[in-house]
């Protein structure tokens, strides 16, 4: 049996060459990986001298050679291949352990590795004759093969193709993203009006969850392969394991807070809706105003801020029950209040990333779409009332537009004095998304501002701002009824601005 070993993550190699070695394996290596076995005073044969010639082009070509690939490539069981073998002075490869240069750690040509992949290609494509080892997690599944019978099983050898596939196909996938990056609009995130003709998606699992949205599911959270995300580095202090539903909603209040600007900022998530977001001066207060909001709601939710936890925002948060809270820090014995709560998630997190391209699944493919940007320019917002907004009324109607972004449509968001004070959300029609928030609000927003996600197609759709005593409403605008809303805004004495940008969510 012959064993080809060329890796650069050498974790483990010299234990798994000298096991080889001793069931009886011929060791063939190259480079650094046949420093190591011959420093171990393990027999190897370097691939220069089986091919006879050495590394060249600065280690580029090492291993491609027929030597090498006919060896890994020849069919056994066909009599032309093995007289190919015999006619060409090639002898067999049986067993072939790779791993790749770690494009993703420092992306750039010298890190497209061209040989490695050439190998376990070739070995995974034969193999009915040769095993192709790619992770050194692999090394004790193929050990034990070799000391329960000689040999790798056919079920064994197929298992290890199937990874091998998956790790090149995945390596690939990691070269496109970033010659994406340096071509001009080839890329989804370089391109705001095309999304690309093809999508290279390979995901890995990187935590199993509780459950999925209920607890007869199976729940799990993957990533892009060769890409990372906050989730990533996310220091679960205490509290049970997330579930689907707790990341989902988790991941929907960290990324909002942290679009609300430089203040000091809370928002409360319930189902992936807000049920409560505040700014103040500072986290505590910011915290309490958010969670006025709807209390009921709140109940179960998904807390996150934009500021390290204090010991009174610890104080206000533990009396309510609380799934999960994400925060950048904890100051002083924040965190030792809020391990108390058992049963209480607390995580510490990096700000979120940009997203790039959304997905959601349909049958048979999925439906793509770049990232909802909210715009936040009152130089292209128009105000188109005879009324018109004060600098404070200003502030409460981008902080409305930023939340109602976020709620699912149809949806009506109330704020007053940066605190939202009613949220109507998922509605089949818009009067009943505003008489929800109205509800909700039971009075708080006299004299504040009323956001909708899209156009109010007939003038009743400001009845839920007059009943809510609102003095501003913002909205997309571009509804054939405009001059209608728009003579029923100025009856009522109501400021209205027209975004321009319409913002659905489902």
């Amino acid at each position: 049996m012959r064993a080809l070993l060329s890796v650069y993550d050498k974790t483990g190699i010299v234990d798994v060459a000298r096991a080889l070695h001793d069931a009886g394996c011929e060791l063939i290596s190259s480079g650094g990986t046949a420093r190591a076995i011959a420093e171990a005073g393990l027999p190897v044969t370097d691939v220069a001298d089986l091919t006879g010639v050495p590394a060249i082009l600065g280690h580029r070509v090492v291993t491609l050679h027929p030597k090498v690939h006919g060896g890994i490539l020849a069919d056994r069981s066909n009599p032309e291949h093995r007289a190919d073998l015999e006619r060409y002075g090639i002898e067999p490869i049986d067993l072939v352990v790779v791993n790749l240069y770690p494009f993703s750690s420092d992306p750039s040509i010298e890190l497209i590795d061209i040989g490695g992949p050439a190998m376990v290609r070739a070995a995974a494509k034969n193999h009915a004759h040769v095993g192709v080892v790619t992770d050194p997690s692999q090394y004790e599944l193929v050990l034990a093969d070799l000391r329960s019978t000689g040999s790798l099983s056919e079920a064994t050898r197929r298992r290890l193709a199937l990874d091998a596939f998956r790790v090149t196909a995945a390596y690939d996938a990691q070269i496109v993203r970033w010659l994406e990056e340096q071509v001009e609009g080839a890329g989804p995130s370089t391109a705001p009006d095309e999304l690309p003709e093809r999508i290279e998606l390979t995901i890995e699992r990187r935590a199993v969850l509780r459950y999925g949205e209920n607890p007869h599911q199976i729940g799990a959270r993957y990533t892009t392969r060769g890409a990372s995300g906050w989730w990533d580095t996310a220091v679960q202090h205490g509290g049970k394991e997330m579930s689907y539903l707790n990341v989902f909603d988790a991941d929907a209040a960290w990324r909002l807070v942290y679009s609300l600007g430089d203040r000091p900022a809370a928002v409360v998530i319930k189902h992936a809706n807000p049920c409560g977001v505040a700014v103040a001066d500072d986290i505590t207060t910011a915290y309490r105003r958010a969670h006025e909001c709807d209390p009921v709601s709140a109940f179960g939710g998904i807390v996150a801020v934009n500021r390290p936890v204090t010991a009174g925002m610890a104080e206000a948060l533990a009396p309510v029950f609380t799934e999960v809270l994400i925060a950048p820090g904890f100051e002083g014995n924040a965190l030792v209040r809020l391990l108390e709560k058992r049963n209480l998630r607390v995580l510490e997190a990096a700000p979120p990333s940009p997203l790039t391209t959304g997905l959601r699944q349909i049958d048979g493919g999925f439906l793509v779409q770049t990232p909802d940007r909210v715009t936040i320019d009152r130089s292209a917002w128009q105000v188109v009332t005879k009324a018109v907004p004060t600098a404070e009324q200003w502030a409460d109607l981008e902080l409305a537009w930023q939340v109602v972004a976020k709620v699912t449509s149809n949806a009506i968001v109330l704020v007053k004095d940066g605190q939202a004070v009613g949220i109507g959300c998922g509605q089949q029609n818009r009067r009943d998304a505003g008489r929800l928030a109205c509800e909700k609000a039971a009075g708080r927003a006299a004299g504040g501002v009323y956001a909708s996600d899209a156009f109010f197609p007939f003038p009743d759709g400001l009845d839920g701002a007059v009943e809510a005593g609102a003095a501003c409403v913002v909205q997309p605008g571009g509804s054939i009824r405009d001059e209608e809303v728009i003579a029923a805004a100025d009856e009522h004495g109501l400021a209205m601005v027209f975004t321009g940008e319409r913002h659905f969510r489902h």
